[in-house]
């Protein structure tokens, strides 16, 4: 090695760092992946406490023994997301047909303006009732298989809420177990990584919960204002979306605006589209600066990647965590920087 060239040495201490990092993620992800029943309501749970913290210590304070006040947040939250659950469902289900309705009459629109491009929408439309006669049997033989899934996703919820309670109640016993299991010297540093990646995390919860429901009431207010049928159901739809940043918002938004095309005409939809184009400019320009000025902030492309990623990995599941995990990620590289920069020799910058 004292032969290369000193460039030639960096390049190759970079490629084995990198090739470790990467392996050492890929036997990580496979673990993941293989035990997965263990895994997902853990990553569930420690959302849930990064968006239940605030709560959870404001008891406290005001002198709520913690097991009581880890109980009561979780009661809350329980009827809080049971209430959305239903008040989502309800919407859908009241709004479904005529969103279904308006969506396949956009279809069929489109279908007449692009000739043959357009036939085969059409006969695809024509041909749903067969399709779905054809394959009705193998539906019917997957039912035993969908509620098994749905009873796991129950018992997964049930426990994700139970290690919720814990993490909540047992918060103060969490940094003395980092240091404990913290090798030699570095106790400090992995506690101070382990702040930042749960702030990173809270701060991600917290910041797109609160500009998801302004988000979803400025749509629904503009959808009912122009009279878009589902206008309640669309908004409980961007809502979900905004969970997923950027791709969840196009999709709730696309959504609306095929419905406006397809009940209330070509002008109606323009100004559905300027209502979606305006809550995101909004968004992107005020409340992601104001709301998560604090948090760790990343660039679009690198949240576009994450998502791709987890949907990957996991699917739906994997494009809700991948975002707060990359934020945890981004918070201990920024201590780690924060710890580990080289003091710049002063009078320098960076112009040549």
């Amino acid at each position: 090695m004292s032969l290369l060239p000193e460039p030639v040495r960096r390049f190759a201490a970079w490629c084995v760092v990198i090739l470790l990092a990467a392996g050492v993620g890929y036997v990580g992800i496979r673990l993941c992946s293989e035990f997965r029943t263990a895994v997902t309501p853990v990553l569930l749970a420690l959302l849930g406490t990064a968006l239940l913290g605030p709560l959870y210590r404001r008891l406290v304070r005001v002198g709520v023994q913690r097991s009581l006040a880890a109980g009561l947040t979780c009661v809350a939250v329980v009827a809080v997301v049971g209430g959305a659950v239903y008040i989502v469902v309800a919407a859908l289900i009241d709004t479904g047909d005529q969103i279904i309705a308006s969506l396949r009459s956009a279809a069929l629109s489109l279908a007449r303006h692009f000739g043959a491009a357009g036939t085969s929408v059409g006969d695809l439309a024509g041909n749903a009732r067969k399709l779905l006669g054809e394959f009705g049997g193998t539906a019917a033989s997957n039912v035993i298989s969908g509620v098994s899934v749905v009873g796991e996703s129950i018992a997964l919820a049930v426990l994700a809420l139970l290690l919720v309670f814990f993490f909540l109640r047992d918060s103060d016993r969490v940094v003395a177990t980092v240091r404990a299991l913290a090798p030699g010297s570095t106790a400090d540093m992995t506690e101070a990584m382990a702040r930042r990646a749960f702030e990173g995390i809270e701060g991600f919860m917290r910041g797109t919960t609160l500009i998801a429901l302004i988000d979803a009431l400025c749509i629904t207010v503009g959808l009912l204002i122009l009279r878009v049928p589902g206008a309640v159901g669309l908004g409980a739809l961007v809502f979900v979306g905004a969970y997923i940043p950027y791709l969840g918002a196009f999709i709730s938004g696309a959504v609306a605006v095929l419905v406006a095309l397809a009940d209330r005409g070509f002008v109606i939809a323009l100004w559905a589209l300027g209502v979606v184009l305006a809550v995101q400019v909004l968004e992107g320009h005020v409340l992601q600066p104001a709301i998560q000025s604090r948090t760790v902030q990343m660039h679009p492309a690198v949240v576009m990647l994450a998502i791709t990623a987890g949907a990957s990995v996991a699917g739906i599941l994997g494009m809700l965590l991948a975002v707060p995990l990359t934020a945890a990620a981004f918070g201990v590289v920024h201590e780690l920087r924060a710890r580990y920069a080289v003091p710049r020799p002063p009078g320098t910058d960076d112009r040549p």
